[in-house]
């Protein structure tokens, strides 16, 4: 009786109706006469813990409401009755004594991931405003179903899938969703990062460590300490750094720059990339042990082009976040945009979205041929022939390929060194040797 009262209490105050019934028989009763929205089960309601109780309720409500989602509950969960519910229909798995926050996301999520389109929330609302991770695709459930469930644990996690999928939105979500939301959250991007700066970039240094050293400075590790880092593109460290970050990612301990005592921190590792590690691997590019390291888990999100289905609602929250939550776009708008490759995936979608936003006329409704208009005239990567007779010259067509792929993919330099047909440390000196600064 308590419990169920401090449940409808807790989500009362966080603005849903609530209904709390006793047992099996009065919730069968109560679905006879109105459908819920969402469902937060026991899986014992005796003296019994082995869950079947749960799981013979649970066959039961998915025959009479298969479209609601059920999160399950238990003071006694185990991973094989968390496998058994899932496998029976259920959303979700929660173990006693519940973390109210928690709780409460997930049951949000839930609502936001099953909701039919007429029921679904605006953009401004619910996911947009705690992880601006937008869809409603299956291929996108599945990932967000991960993320639940890792979220809380402190096992580390790989982030694959192609530039512009949304990576490091993943990771803040799983931060936010675990036990360490109230600590750092730190970004690292390696593929950024030169060789000769990562050691006083990652590990700090000591006053009077190397020439220029006035001071203590604290690295990425320390700042991370007690929360999450996310070493985003980490199929672009060096293989002479590997070793180095296999053995704090291992070990939990470093030393700064200019100091012998090893410096211990407790960290969370999220790593991110786009590269196919196990061939990296496979081609001695990568390190075995690092790969097994940093993949406890994996998360790989899907390319938009296979969860068409989400870019409507990417298209209502794009135009949101440029203050036009109610433009009018034509049925035969949406169509062409979800008939789109987007090999630059959600990037390259909101790129052609606030561009003809931006640049529209009038308050008419926007068609297809509007958005079509500046998707031709986006720059194209393979247009590399010379503008001139000094173009010819094989330095100033380099540049200008060099350019040309940079303003196509939007600064990205992974998916513009991919696109050039380069690695990206060579376009790094490439931009070096052209004096094309950094985007």
């Amino acid at each position: 009786m308590a419990v169920r009262k401090s449940l409808v209490y807790l989500l009362e105050k966080a603005g849903y109706t609530a209904k709390a019934v006793e047992g099996p028989p009065q919730a069968v009763a109560s679905l006879r006469t109105e459908v819920p929205q969402l469902i937060l089960m026991d899986m014992n309601f005796s003296l019994s813990t082995s869950g079947e109780e749960g799981l013979r309720l649970l066959s039961q409500v998915k025959r009479m409401v298969p479209g609601v989602p059920v999160i399950l509950m238990t003071a006694w969960g185990s991973i094989d009755l968390a496998v058994k519910g899932m496998h029976a229909g259920a959303f979700d798995f929660l173990t006693k004594p519940w973390d109210n926050l928690t709780l409460v996301h997930r049951v949000s999520m839930a609502l936001e991931l099953t909701a039919s389109p007429a029921e679904r929330v605006a953009p401004d609302e619910s996911v947009q405003a705690r992880h601006r991770i937008i869809g409603c695709s299956q291929a996108l459930r599945e990932v967000m179903q991960t993320i639940q469930r890792v979220a809380p644990t402190q096992a580390s996690v790989l982030i694959t899938g192609e530039s512009g999928t949304g990576k490091e939105l993943v990771a803040e979500a799983l931060h936010a969703m675990s036990r360490r939301r109230g600590r750092p959250f730190v970004k690292v991007n390696l593929g950024g990062m030169s060789a000769s700066l990562f050691e006083s970039e990652m590990f700090g240094y000591r006053k009077g460590a190397f020439t220029g050293a006035d001071c203590d400075r604290q690295g990425r590790f320390d700042a991370a300490d007690g929360g999450t880092i996310f070493l985003d593109e980490i199929g672009e460290l060096p293989l002479s750094l590997q070793v180095k970050m296999l053995r704090v990612l291992q070990e939990q301990t470093f030393e700064p720059l200019g100091d012998t005592r090893p410096h211990r921190v407790d960290v969370r590792v999220v790593c991110a990339t786009n590269a196919n590690l196990p061939l990296m691997v496979q081609q001695h590019t990568f390190r075995e042990d690092l790969l097994y390291r940093i993949n406890l888990i994996e998360v790989h999100l899907p390319p938009l082009r296979e969860r068409r289905e989400d870019i409507p609602l990417l298209v209502r929250h794009f135009a949101s976040s440029q203050g036009m939550p109610d433009v009018s776009i034509t049925d035969d708008a949406m169509q062409w945009l979800s008939s789109l490759p987007y090999p630059g995936n959600i990037r390259q979608l909101k790129n052609l979205v606030q561009r003809t936003l931006l640049l529209r006329e009038g308050d008419r409704p926007i068609t297809a041929a509007d958005f079509r208009l500046h998707y031709e005239s986006m720059p194209q990567v393979s247009a590399l022939e010379p503008s001139s007779a000094d173009s010819l010259q094989l330095d100033a067509l380099e540049r200008q390929a060099i350019q040309r792929a940079l303003a196509r993919y939007s600064g990205n330099l992974t998916q513009a060194a991919l696109a050039l047909g380069i690695s990206r440390q060579s376009l790094y000196r490439r931009m070096e040797k052209h004096q094309i600064p950094l985007p």
